[in-house]
């Protein structure tokens, strides 16, 4: 196994100018961590178009300074399977939960061109990968959620309804040798799941989301097979779920579908939703109306001891950071029209 990106981990630093970004207390983005790489990938990631940025996913570890807990969530910002929101709604939330003491990774997937399984596949490597190096971040593999927002929310609502507790040695095709990290469960022990797509098919099927990930004409087995609603069962982990009643973006009725499944399959689930017309805000610190949603989420995590009681203080609202901080680049980067 090749540990080149965990001896590039250290504690949270800038590694340059471009690499700066300001979300909760203006916290800098660490190094990235590419999903695959080594001897095993001498072609880099699977299904890859090229070698350029745009075609490596990665994510970033933000670490806190003091741990209040083992747990850590994998968080993937939205962007319709088209760009990654990764400032708002990626590092900002990652440095939310760090200052209450929990370790988050943030993730930087392939999105259109790409099509689908990439952007699922992509997804759990990710969860894959933290929990095969769970030891040198520091938390417990058996306690590792996920937090979507918007289409990151079907693309974590699909790590919880369609990763098998255990995965089978996958052999990769290119030098004929088994990756241990793809014996490690992709499967998220908690879920956080805001505005979310869910449905890919029927009239609140989110249509940008289907277009990017199935393409043009999608395969209508694959796109009831991933509108998650279908897909809950009584092994869909604990749930935490808001949205806003008037979404301009994503049906509400996604959030609803969703929930009604968990309660059906005896899942524990809390949902709340605000009358208010929005989507896309984050932790929505701009928003007053919506601002109290973090403080929601925060009883939650320490109802399920995810976060102890004495955790520290939550962080003041904040503005919203930029989508994509400048001078970064990645997978999820804004096309240039």
């Amino acid at each position: 196994m090749d540990f080149r990106p965990l001896a590039r981990l250290c504690c949270l630093f800038a590694v340059s100018l471009a690499q700066l970004a300001h979300g909760q207390a203006g916290a800098a983005i660490p190094p990235p961590i590419y999903l695959y790489e080594g001897a095993l990938y001498p072609n880099g990631a699977p299904g890859a178009h090229g070698n350029s940025e745009a075609d490596k996913p990665r994510m970033y570890a933000f670490l806190p300074k003091k741990s209040s807990t083992s747990a850590a969530i994998l968080v993937i910002p939205g962007g319709g399977y088209q760009g990654v929101a990764i400032g708002h709604e990626g590092f900002q939330i990652a440095t939310w939960l760090n200052a209450q003491g929990m370790a988050a990774f943030v993730l930087d997937y392939r999105v259109a061109p790409y099509r689908y399984p990439v952007e699922i596949d992509d997804g759990r490597r990710a969860m894959r990968f933290i929990r095969a190096h769970a030891a040198q971040y520091g938390v417990d593999p058996n306690r590792l959620g996920v937090w979507g927002s918007s289409a990151g929310g079907h693309l974590a609502s699909s790590l919880g309804t369609h990763c098998e507790p255990v995965t089978p040695a996958a052999t990769n095709a290119t030098v004929g040798s088994p990756d241990p990290i793809d014996t490690v469960s992709c499967k998220p022990d908690f879920m956080v799941l805001e505005y979310p797509v869910i449905s890919l098919e029927g009239s609140i099927a989110h249509t940008g989301s289907r277009k990017n990930l199935l393409g043009p004409e999608p395969d209508p087995a694959i796109a009831h097979e991933y509108s998650n609603q279908f897909a809950v069962n009584a092994q869909t982990p604990p749930t935490f779920l808001w949205a806003t009643e008037n979404d301009p973006t994503v049906p509400v009725e996604d959030s609803l579908d969703f929930y009604q499944a968990l309660v059906r399959a005896h899942v524990p689930a809390e949902m709340h939703i605000y009358e208010y017309r929005d989507h896309g805000c984050g932790l929505c610190g701009s928003i007053a109306p919506l601002a109290t949603w973090p403080a929601l989420l925060r009883n939650w995590l320490v109802q399920h001891s995810y976060l102890p009681t004495d955790a520290p203080a939550m962080p003041p609202p904040e503005p919203n950071s930029p989508a994509w901080p400048q001078g970064l680049t990645g997978p999820g980067q804004p096309q240039q029209p």
